[in-house]
């Protein structure tokens, strides 16, 4: 079973599903009915996002948090339609009601009006869509891939950092970084929560090591001022510390908080955030994080637990190695970063002119 979580714009994940019984599924599958060309649309949480389901979609099925919509093909091309959804965002966020989780109802997604051209013409446009589209994806897979390449040279020269192979000297991570949970709930109150404010960042907001573009927790500019100690900073690492332990990413924009269930990691300069990041997330790594945890109903890591994370520290010299490689790597992505906000952009005028 998968959720809002799950979806994306143009991209439906298999990340962390549910797994149910037979039984369970069957029941579940009667109310979703999922086909290949079913268009599915976030209700609850991150509202808006669309895709498109896929002939070689294994079987699933989803909570409520996603709505799903069968085309009359005679009437609406499935990506006509996951386009023409995608422009009615800003619509869909603005009629979304909640505090802490917005949500829309399906008698409201019904009543969302669309452009309805022939066929014909909808086959156009998609067409010249997907063609951006397409650009954005490669764009998207090269930046992947300059960021496998910097893992893979980190195995290269630092190896596991558990098993250290290299008998490097370790560290406690409170030696090396500030480290601080984020802020109680108490602290936080239903009003404090609107649609496009500061996001609050959470395990589920981590994704592949990145903080996703969007998030359905943001607050209010005077709230945000008044969390000031729990504010990231770029270059800060924002941590999980319960539910998903260990999700890990490097702030990469300002105007984010570090959320109830994260922990923030403030680098002291002699580790860098990337550094810190990366032996975090490593697979033996994590695996020690989960074997650390406390608590029975949920697990969760604490400040003292991760303050004593033995950090391998290996020479300067060979620090300044991988970070020259790195630099260069870096060199090769702001090139293709530009190629892709360029095509964004084309894709964005785009959709103005098909959808207003």
């Amino acid at each position: 079973m998968l959720s809002s979580k799950n979806i994306f714009d143009d991209e439906i994940t298999l990340d962390d599903p549910r797994f149910l019984t037979e039984n369970a599924f069957q029941q579940e599958d009667k109310r979703t009915r999922i086909v290949p060309g079913d268009v599915l649309l976030t209700i609850v949480g991150t509202v808006g996002r669309a895709a498109v389901v896929s002939d070689n979609m294994p079987r699933f099925t989803l909570q409520r948090s996603v709505a799903v919509l069968h085309p009359k093909e005679d009437v609406c091309l499935s990506r006509y339609l996951m386009y023409a959804l995608r422009s009615k965002r800003a619509y869909i966020e603005k009629t979304a009601k909640g505090a802490a989780q917005k949500g829309i109802y399906l008698g409201e997604v019904g009543e969302i009006d669309l452009p309805a051209p022939s066929i014909t013409q909808q086959e156009t446009i998609v067409g010249i869509l997907d063609k951006v589209s397409a650009v954005i994806q490669y764009r998207q897979r090269q930046l992947r891939t300059l960021d496998t390449l910097i893992k893979a040279r980190f195995v290269e020269m630092f190896g596991d950092p558990v098993a250290n192979p290299k008998g490097w000297e370790k560290r406690p991570l409170s030696e090396e970084a500030e480290i601080r949970i984020g802020p109680f709930g108490s602290l936080l109150h239903k009003e404090d929560y609107i649609s496009s404010g500061h996001a609050l960042i959470n395990p589920s907001h981590i994704i592949n090591g990145r903080i996703a573009p969007d998030n359905d927790l943001t607050l209010t500019d005077d709230k945000y001022e008044e969390l000031a100690p729990y504010h990231l900073l770029v270059g800060d690492v924002v941590m999980g510390r319960r539910g998903e332990m260990g999700r890990c990413a490097v702030v990469d924009r300002p105007g984010l908080l570090c959320g109830t269930g994260s922990l923030l990691i403030r680098t002291k300069g002699d580790l860098s955030a990337d550094y810190i990041q990366k032996i975090i997330s490593f697979p033996s790594f994590k695996r020690t994080i989960e074997d650390m945890a406390v608590g029975q109903t949920m697990p969760n890591l604490n400040v003292p637990i991760v303050s004593a994370f033995q950090i391998i520290k290996p020479p300067k010299a060979v620090q300044d190695s991988y970070y020259a490689f790195v630099s260069q790597v870096d060199k090769s992505k702001v090139v293709v970063q530009a190629a892709l906000d360029k095509a964004r952009v084309m894709f964005d005028r785009l959709m103005q002119e098909y959808f207003g």
